[in-house]
């Protein structure tokens, strides 16, 4: 009996000396981590050890932004040529929007849709507006705006088209990359983006881009998600013009021997531009918009003298 009574003031003494050595060893470890400024290296290897390895990323270890130039570790300054996949279109830390996060922050952080607040719907009117639509639907990633997308192509064949319940197919051109959940990789032709998570997403079918008797076969009439613009084939896209505003692909193929994206992009990086490889041989560049003319001609240069470099 007296040893069940003494056993929790036993464990409790074990669990506070447990606690005050983690806390030490937390000690320990952040002073030993914090103990100067970081470099490269040990921001590479941090992640390294305590990061799933799902990503590679191009070896910079940023610390700061302004505009369209951001700063690593060791203060060394770039141009951003990525924009966070374009989700810096706007530049890094613009002055309005840091006031708006700031002002929201403090006054309410979320509320989720499980209750109205006063600016979703103020937002809302805003944007339908703007573009000429009925309602809206937020997303906080592209990849989930491509899953509502599939959701809402398939409940319009049933509840509109009269398809027969559960039979709608969603056809996808090959080579297309919209995210990595499970839909977006049932529609992947690229091994490394679903090689491994299979059984993949039933109801999905891929057909050659730009392939237009392919796609009679189904009897059906791409729209494309970006509007009003309907797309018959590849060949009479107008995405292309339109991404030149927002983005464009450079194919190192027949500038460099071997077709290695990643070295180019590594020399881009010492000449003091990012940019990500994508497929092995072409370069995304994406420079937020705010970028100016000056900005651009240095940047051409920078390309230019990168690529002959090779």
């Amino acid at each position: 009996m007296f040893s069940k009574l003494t056993r929790p003031q036993s464990l409790a003494v074990l669990c506070r000396g447990v606690h005050a050595s983690l806390s030490s060893a937390t000690s320990v470890a952040t002073k030993k981590t914090v103990q100067g400024p970081l470099s490269s290296d040990y921001i590479f290897e941090r992640e390294a050890k305590y990061g799933a390895h799902n990503y590679h990323p191009l070896p910079v270890a940023l610390e700061k932004g302004k505009g369209v130039y951001v700063w690593d570790v060791e203060g060394r300054k770039y141009f951003d040529f990525l924009s966070a996949y374009s989700a810096v279109n706007q530049g890094h830390c613009h002055p309005k929007i840091v006031s708006a996060l700031k002002a929201q922050s403090e006054k309410l952080t979320l509320t989720s849709r499980a209750f109205y607040n006063d600016v979703l719907g103020e937002y809302e009117e805003f944007v339908t507006k703007m573009f000429n639509y009925n309602k809206v639907l937020p997303m906080n990633t592209g990849v989930e705006a491509g899953e509502t997308a599939c959701k809402l192509a398939r409940k319009w064949a049933y509840v509109v088209k009269g398809i027969p319940k559960y039979k709608a197919k969603i056809i996808f051109a090959a080579g297309n990359f919209w995210g990595r959940t499970m839909s977006a990789i049932s529609s992947s032709t690229d091994p490394s983006s679903y090689d491994g998570f299979g059984p993949f997403m039933p109801g999905f079918e891929v057909i050659p881009y730009n392939d237009l008797p392919a796609l009679e076969v189904f009897g059906i009439i791409l729209l494309c998600l970006l509007g009003k613009y309907s797309l018959q084939s590849g060949s009479s896209y107008h995405v292309l013009k339109m991404r030149h505003f927002l983005w464009h692909g450079v194919n190192v193929f027949p500038f460099i021997a071997d077709y290695d994206a990643w070295k180019v992009c590594l020399r881009l990086r010492d000449n003091g531009l990012l940019a990500k490889p994508t497929h092995g041989d072409i370069i995304r560049l994406a420079p937020p918009l705010v970028i100016k003319e000056d900005e651009i001609r240095e940047c051409i240069e920078i390309i230019h003298k990168t690529i002959l470099s090779f």
